[in-house]
C-alpha cells in the first residue's frame, strides 16, 4: 500500500472544556478542506507502555475492575507515567509496580495508536523476558488488580471466550505474534 496524503483538516481555535489528573477534553473549531467548518473533540492523554511478560510459553495478566465498562477485565500490565523519560523506563515501572516482576530483556516490539478517533495517544509494546518475582507496588487506584499466569494457549481460548477485551492487548499479542517472537 502507498501512502497518499490524505486532505487537511486546518484547527481554527481549541479550547479545553475538561481537565482531570489523566486527561483533558478539548474542542477544536475546524475547517474542512472544502472550506465547510465543524468542530472536533478530542482527548488528551499521555503515552503509555504495554508490557507482554513472557515465561515458559505463557504470559502473565493483570485483572482489575474497570469502571467504564463496569466489569472487571483481564490484560496485559499497562499505563503510562508522566514525565517519563522513555517509554522503556515506563514499561519497565509499570511492570515492576502491577506485578512485582523485573525483566533482565525489554525488546520492544512496536507503537501503536490507541483509538486514533479520538484521541492522539499511542503506546509501546514490549515482550518482558528473564524475569524476576518480586512484590508489586501498586497505585492506590489499582488496589483491586490481582496478577495470574496463563499459558498461551488459555490467552488464545480468554481472547475468543470474551475473557480478554482490551484492545491493546489483544492488538499487542498479535504484533507479539507477527514479530515471530513467539
Amino acid at each position: 500500500m502507498t501512502d497518499v496524503p490524505g486532505p487537511t483538516i486546518r484547527t481554527l481555535d481549541s479550547t479545553v472544556v475538561y481537565t482531570n489528573p489523566w486527561m483533558s477534553v478539548r474542542e477544536d473549531r475546524i475547517e474542512r478542506p472544502d472550506g465547510s467548518h465543524g468542530i472536533y473533540g478530542v482527548v488528551d492523554q499521555i503515552d503509555f507502555a504495554l508490557v507482554l511478560p513472557m515465561e515458559n510459553d505463557g504470559f502473565h495478566l493483570v485483572e482489575e475492575y474497570r469502571y467504564p465498562v463496569r466489569r472487571r477485565t483481564w490484560n496485559f500490565p499497562q499505563g503510562g507515567v508522566k514525565d517519563s523519560p522513555s517509554p522503556l523506563v515506563t514499561a519497565h515501572t509499570e511492570l515492576t509496580q502491577e506485578t512485582g516482576l523485573r525483566a533482565a530483556s525489554m525488546t520492544h516490539l512496536g507503537r501503536l495508536d490507541n483509538a486514533h478517533g479520538t484521541t492522539g495517544q499511542h503506546f509501546d509494546i514490549f515482550l518482558a523476558t528473564d524475569l524476576t518475582a518480586g512484590a508489586p507496588d501498586r497505585e492506590h487506584t489499582e488496589q483491586d488488580m490481582r496478577q495470574e499466569w496463563v499459558s498461551r494457549t488459555e490467552l488464545e481460548r480468554m481472547i475468543l471466550r470474551g475473557a480478554i477485551t482490551d484492545s491493546g492487548s489483544i492488538a499487542a499479542y498479535t504484533m507479539f505474534l507477527l514479530r515471530g517472537t513467539a
